[in-house]
């Protein structure tokens, strides 16, 4: 017998008793959906993860100096005369937080950042302006008390229009000179609640002369590696301890996310995998019953002239068959879950194709496995003791 009737007698079979067939497929149902859903979500999670990471740029590097009250420091104009000297980092900018309350008139907002950067920000952090400009050289040069803000802001504050009109931290009056693209629907305490103004100010308005925040930019994220080294050696050699500073790379913690969700996602696949192992010891039982219920078939069969190996491919393709049937089933199931679980949780669906596959051929698999012992006990039975059962 080809594999062909097999298989016609296979889904016969299942069809005879439909609600034995469905519970018999459950487990490797459950199996194939669990996989599926747990693959996706992750997957989604890692995906919004990494977005955000890349949004703050994979090619820039972060570094913190420390003062120590040691009487040696790194200045700004020391790390212009290093960028310009570097082979792979290729520009710099101060980014220096000030804790400052903004006043909006009568307002006064406490959500608000205030960061003190240099005119190079806006290229390194790829910045749009919806209206007016970005700060430049001579604001900073100069000390000129201009800013730029966020969407939320301009919108909060400034009923949309936000060009020309002033603002106050600490007592200083500052005038809007730009306002940037939207990138986060202009929500409270994002990147679109900010202001942003000239570094050569935030020193003075933060009450310090000293600069322990700054922004470097490679033009290859595949390089950030050595450009954090090469920032690491120019460091060292001012301080000549590496506690004084600290370097890093967001191409690097991109990576580190990837290796601890994939490490995750491969622990959730295996808890998910045991639903598929149950389902296998479910359906060696039902095929038990099976062989057991069809004896005189069996016997019949042998009687006719069939060989061990034809009543052995026989329950191997039931049980296969069997298996791949909830497998399809699983798939469908977990695909559609896996976009409403992702919707609910406000992620975009990632339905990986690979999970699909693996856990179809795994269900199929295990059918194959565990249905071999029924098969091998139908093929053993002595066709006269099987016709007298």
């Amino acid at each position: 017998m080809g594999i062909s009737m097999a298989f016609k007698l296979a889904l016969k079979s299942l069809s005879s008793s439909k609600m034995r067939s469905f519970l018999t497929m459950l487990g490797i149902i459950i199996g194939v959906a669990a996989v599926i859903i747990l693959v996706s979500i992750v997957d989604g999670y890692k995906k919004t993860i990494v977005d955000k990471f890349e949004s703050m740029g994979t090619n820039l590097l972060n570094v913190t100096v420390i003062s120590r009250g040691s009487n040696r420091t790194v200045s700004f104009e020391d790390m212009l005369e290093f960028v310009d000297e570097a082979e792979y980092v290729q520009m710099v900018s101060p980014s220096t937080n000030v804790r400052a309350s903004a006043k909006f008139g009568t307002e006064t907002s406490s959500t608000t950042s205030v960061l003190g950067v240099s005119e190079d920000y806006d290229d390194m952090k790829l910045i749009e302006m919806k209206s007016g400009r970005f700060i430049q050289y001579m604001d900073c040069k100069n000390r000129s008390k201009n800013c730029v803000v966020g969407t939320y802001v301009e919108n909060e504050y400034f009923g949309g229009n936000a060009v020309g009109k002033t603002l106050k931290l600490r007592g200083n009056t500052f005038t809007v000179i730009g306002v940037m693209e939207e990138t986060a629907d202009s929500a409270e305490g994002t990147d679109d609640d900010k202001i942003i103004i000239p570094y050569t100010l935030a020193r003075s308005l933060g009450g310090s002369a000293f600069m322990g925040s700054y922004m470097f930019s490679v033009e290859d994220k595949n390089n950030a590696d050595k450009g954090k080294e090469e920032i690491q050696n120019f460091l060292y050699k001012i301080f000549n301890n590496e506690s004084n500073y600290n370097v890093t790379s967001m191409a690097a913690m991109v990576d580190t996310v990837n290796e601890l969700v994939g490490t995750l996602q491969l622990i959730l696949v295996g808890i998910a995998g045991i639903s598929l192992l149950v389902g296998g010891i479910g359906i060696m039982n039902i095929m038990l019953v099976s062989v057991t219920e069809r004896t005189r078939e069996i016997g019949i069969r042998k009687s006719l002239g069939a060989k061990r190996k034809d009543i052995l491919g026989q329950f191997v393709v039931e049980a296969a068959t069997t298996s791949a049937v909830g497998g399809v089933i699983g798939i469908f199931l977990g695909i559609g879950a896996s976009i409403v679980v992702s919707k609910a949780m406000d992620m975009v669906p990632v339905i990986s194709v690979n999970a699909v596959a693996i856990a179809f051929s795994v269900s199929a698999m295990i059918g194959i496995a565990f249905g071999y012992f029924p098969a091998k006990k139908a093929a053993k039975l002595n066709p006269i003791e099987a016709l007298r059962y």
